[in-house]
């Protein structure tokens, strides 16, 4: 950390300068909202910073750089980020490219509803800031390629209460008056911060009055913010309520304070034009309801339950296909030439759809689906493959084994990680014969191939929850090197779900709250009412793509039908979905709460049918369509990067 970082904002030179020199900050001032002419009356700009671009791939030709503004109005500070137009001689990809850059426009948000600014002041490298919200989620960091991070910083506490955090000194806390927690979500230890866009929206023109407009909703918001506070002040000293979550398998602690915490979100809904569903369809009986509560208590909580405007039983002509047995050894031969090649992958991937695969061609098939193996190569090619990546398998390995210990007392990263990785190992699928026991080989070669994939991708490292990821492909393979490549591959996919910044859970998140507006717009208006529009609910189903929700074949059956990308590469998010309106019935009519909803869902595992819910996430996936696709973001997991498909093939483009 930086020697600046460990002092007080005050202490920062250009905010001391801007106190000293407070004519000349007045004079700037002025002149900026002199270079507005079409300000709405009582708006000011009072900070305006060009070339600040966000990330949303780890590849710089893809940076998308725009202009962050802090606007005042009256006693009110908003802040807005526009990106740039993208030039480009062709029209459609000019069209195409502004959608694209419109999903990450922030329009005027108060900083009413901004909880805390992390800033990151990297040695080596550009500063950036992480703006969190009251809600728990951050927007993607801002990368200050033109500096200004401390001029932004002294600009907000002029006209706000900003004070760094006594727990962190990389974080200013944003009207903490009573400071009653001094945490945000990232002292709360939830892997990373997940960060929120503001979705496809008309950005904000200075010509325009959105700041007037909205003023009296935010006015309105600024009410909510009190009582919020007043919600927390009562919490500060109950013991209950001090939660720390040290891993993923305690997220079912994250009650009601948490739900507090990260209410507010998503609740700018937009319409989606794809109304004429909620008039196609009666109401649909719910399904296997899990907690039978006596008939009294039924009748006394029985309430009416809005219709679901996609009713499964009636969507005939768009219907999920039956499911198949799975694939076996002769028909699979009938997919490959002479040489092994795959003749017609897409053949392929409709049938493992469809069916899956038997186990004894799981080693085979699934290194073709996460594109280990290109689909085109032969069986000489692939066995010359399988020699080349064990070869680089140990020389990545043997970089770690050769950390002598005294070595390792100066490398705390190494040991905190291989800590991490030896705590989880012995408690990840402890239940199965192939990991039961002690001084189970199987469970050292998860510890080993996991360690190596800490050294392998050593900017992401090693989170919880990897385990579980890893486990079901060391079952498959049965080999260390082709597991840890396999994983490797898969991790292309998921890898931004363990970000820092957590940037692949929230367009996740997203997504799936525009996929049940779209939907089942009455289920999501219930979760918008009763404070979850956050669908942190989901989060363990989307983080381990929904590894504790099934059983282990159950679980494997249902990955290697994702993995075919045959409908779409984001069915996981349609399946979320299905099972939702499953228990639709049962959420809406029992007035499920965030608290209830939570421990109902984690309820859910071992219980869910999946067949059932292939078979509608499958017609949910037809019935959104284009529609559906337009409310995903570019690069939400598990999209793969561009260019790939073929393990070999080498991404050309410069890697920050």
């Amino acid at each position: 950390m930086q020697e600046t970082e460990l002092h007080d904002l005050s202490d920062d030179a250009d905010y001391a300068a801007s106190q000293q020199q407070g004519s000349s900050s007045m004079m700037r001032t002025d002149s900026i909202k002199r270079s507005s002419s079409n300000e709405p009356d009582g708006a000011e700009i009072i900070y305006s910073k060009d070339n600040v671009a966000i990330h949303p791939t780890q590849f710089v030709s893809e940076r998308i750089s725009g202009r962050l503004k802090l606007i005042k109005q009256g006693s009110s500070l908003f802040m807005t980020w526009l990106p740039y137009k993208e030039e480009n001689s062709n029209a459609k990809q000019i069209e195409k490219a502004y959608v694209d850059r419109n999903l990450y426009t922030i329009k005027a948000v108060p900083f009413t509803e901004v909880r805390s600014i992390r800033r990151h002041a990297p040695p080596l490298g550009w500063q950036y800031v992480i703006i969190v919200l009251s809600s728990g989620l951050a927007f993607p960091p801002f990368y200050f390629y033109n500096g200004g991070v401390r001029q932004f910083l002294a600009t907000i506490k002029q006209h706000v209460f900003l004070v760094r955090s006594a727990e962190d000194a990389s974080v200013f806390l944003v009207n903490d008056f009573e400071n009653p927690l001094q945490r945000t979500f990232s002292s709360l230890e939830l892997p990373r911060l997940v960060s929120v866009a503001s979705g496809p929206s008309t950005p904000i023109s200075v010509g325009e009055s959105p700041l007037k407009e909205n003023q009296e909703r935010i006015n309105g918001y600024e009410t909510t913010i009190s009582q919020y506070n007043g919600r927390q002040r009562q919490k500060v000293h109950d013991p209950a309520r001090d939660i720390s979550i040290q891993v993923l398998e305690k997220f079912s602690l994250v009650t009601k304070f948490a739900r507090d915490t990260t209410s507010q979100l998503f609740r700018d809904g937009h319409s989606n034009g794809f109304g004429a569903f909620e008039k196609m369809f009666d109401s649909q009986p719910a399904q296997d309801d899990l907690h039978k509560a006596s008939n009294d208590a039924e009748k006394v909580n029985e309430i009416a339950v809005a219709s679901d405007p996609l009713e499964f039983d009636k969507l005939s002509l768009v219907w999920g296909k039956p499911r198949q047995p799975p694939l076996g050894s002769e028909e699979w031969a009938t997919f490959l030439d002479n040489e092994g090649r795959v003749m017609d992958s897409e053949a392929l991937r409709k049938r493992i759809f469809y069916g899956g695969v038997e186990h004894g061609l799981r080693r085979e098939v699934w290194g073709l689906l996460l594109g280990y193996y290109a689909y085109d190569s032969t069986y000489a090619e692939r066995e010359y493959l399988r020699t080349i990546k064990k070869s680089e398998y140990e020389t990545i390995k043997h970089q770690w084994q050769s950390i002598s210990p005294e070595q390792a007392r100066r490398f705390t990263k190494f040991r905190e990680r291989k800590g991490l990785i030896d705590k989880d190992v012995v408690r990840t699928d402890r239940t199965l014969d192939f990991y039961d026991g002690d001084d189970n080989p199987n469970v050292n070669l998860l510890r080993d191939t996991l360690l190596t994939y800490s050294f392998y991708n050593f900017d992401l490292g090693y989170c919880q929850g990897m385990s579980d990821l890893m486990s079901p492909i060391l079952f498959v393979m049965e080999d260390e090197s082709e597991s840890f490549w396999c994983f490797v591959q898969l991790m292309e996919r998921l890898g931004p779900n363990f970000n820092r910044d957590q940037s692949g859970m929230h367009s996740q998140l997203f997504a799936l709250s525009k996929l049940v507006e779209l939907l089942d717009s009455p289920l999501h208006n219930y979760f918008k009412q009763n404070d979850c529009l956050n669908y942190f609910f989901c989060f363990r189903w989307l983080l381990i793509q929904f590894k504790r929700e099934f059983e282990y074949e159950e679980t494997m059956r249902l990955w290697e039908v994702l993995w075919t990308h045959y409908l779409s590469e984001h069915l996981h998010l349609y399946v979320c979905v299905a099972v939702l309106k499953r228990y639709r019935r049962k959420i809406m009519g029992e007035q499920m709460d965030f608290d209830t909803l939570l421990k109902f869902i984690n309820e859910l595992s071992g219980q869910i049918n999946l067949d059932a819910i292939l078979r509608d996430a499958e017609a949910l996936c037809i019935c959104a369509g284009e529609n559906g696709a337009a409310n995903i973001p570019p690069g939400t997991p598990p999209s793969l990067p561009i260019d790939s498909g073929l393990f070999y093939s080498q991404q050309e483009d410069e890697v920050l």
